[in-house]
């Protein structure tokens, strides 16, 4: 047996050893005292993998982990973690141990986003086995790495997303205008189907409730957040009306798909926008930094609002992803300074 957060117990006699029973004894029967599994960080990174497979395992927002996330730590595990600390016992693993590998990774070349979700699977192992008791601190809290580099954004306008929309082939206009104007992500472009889109609504809408994964076909949104309803732009509600006229697609067909039920191929799309675009191509991953910039510039949008539309759970999360592209507000902010200090004298003389 283990005694909770301290393992070793050591004694110098044996009246020693008969108090030390007598008290474990007592504790046993209290439930201070358990036998705790020395698993290893495979055995456990197993179970995890299996319970995150099956659904018996989930997020920390209570729903299945996605597909693709499954798939990134299994590859992260089975690549660079578990060679390093697979046959340790998680017990063992301490937060010298995590650095190290966090510094090798580094030295190795990668950056540190990367290294940060490399961890990922570890730091959810952890948090597990606290749960469990299997383990009584977590050694992935005190993981020290370099600030990440900026983000791949774009310095773009509403009117360069215009001109980029309206440089496109009719066919593909309806597809990057929801991108740089509603902010959907890939994955949910790729689902979207005209059961989801109201254009009689007022304002006209389209509803996310699902995302693609190459692997699984359609699965739910990222989140609950995720799920939600964004309102449609004139703009983009006449390139959707003219987009459903062209295809004849309607109830349960794709909106964007390369057929009814098929959706549009990544790089296929990424190939038509090179030729209208040439060097100056945009990820749609970029088209939704680009709709998260004209929405945060707005004052009449609310935090919440672009919360909402951007399918985040909290403010916070939408903050310190798009927080950088807020306008520069240096200058109100030496205004609102001036006005203060000429109050103050006003008050004064």
């Amino acid at each position: 047996v283990e005694i909770k957060d301290d393992p070793s117990v050591t004694v110098d006699s044996a009246r020693e050893a008969k108090a030390w029973r007598s008290e474990a004894l007592s504790a046993v029967r209290t439930g201070k005292l358990r036998a705790v599994p020395r698993r290893t960080l495979d055995e456990a990174a197993d179970e995890l993998l299996a319970g995150m497979k099956d659904g018996t395992i989930v997020n920390r927002s209570r729903r299945p982990y996605k597909p693709a996330t499954i798939r990134s730590y299994e590859r992260a595990l089975k690549l660079r973690v578990r060679p390093a600390l697979g046959r340790m016992r998680l017990s063992d693993v301490g937060p010298g141990h995590v650095q190290r590998l966090a510094e090798q990774l580094l030295r190795e070349g990668l950056d540190a986003s990367t290294v940060r979700n490399t961890l990922d699977p570890v730091r959810v192992i952890f948090r597990r086995a606290l749960r469990l008791g299997e383990v009584s601190s977590d050694p992935t809290g005190a993981l020290e790495l370099p600030a990440p580099q900026g983000r791949r954004t774009v310095n773009l306008g509403p009117a360069d997303a215009l001109a980029l929309v309206e440089a496109l082939p009719e066919g593909e206009r309806a597809l990057w205008a929801v991108a740089f104007f509603c902010g959907l992500r890939r994955g949910e472009l790729r689902a979207l189907r005209w059961t989801d889109v109201d254009l009689a609504a007022q304002p006209p809408t389209v509803r996310v409730e699902r995302t693609w994964d190459d692997d699984e076909g359609e699965v739910t949104a990222k989140s609950e957040a995720g799920e939600r309803v964004v309102a449609l732009p004139e703009y983009v509600t006449r390139l959707l009306a003219a987009h459903a006229l062209a295809t004849g697609r309607d109830g349960d067909a794709l909106v964007f798909g390369a057929t009814a039920e098929r959706p549009f191929v990544p790089t296929t799309i990424r190939r038509r926008a090179m030729k209208a675009w040439g060097d100056g191509y945009l990820s749609p991953h970029q088209a939704r930094h680009a709709a998260a910039s004209f929405l945060i510039s707005r004052p009449d949008v609310s935090d919440y609002e672009l919360t909402r539309t951007m399918g985040h759970s909290d403010v916070r999360t939408t903050k310190n992803i798009y927080g950088h592209l807020l306008p520069d507000s240096t200058g109100r902010v030496a205004a609102s300074m001036d006005a203060m200090i000429e109050e103050a004298r006003s008050a004064s003389a």
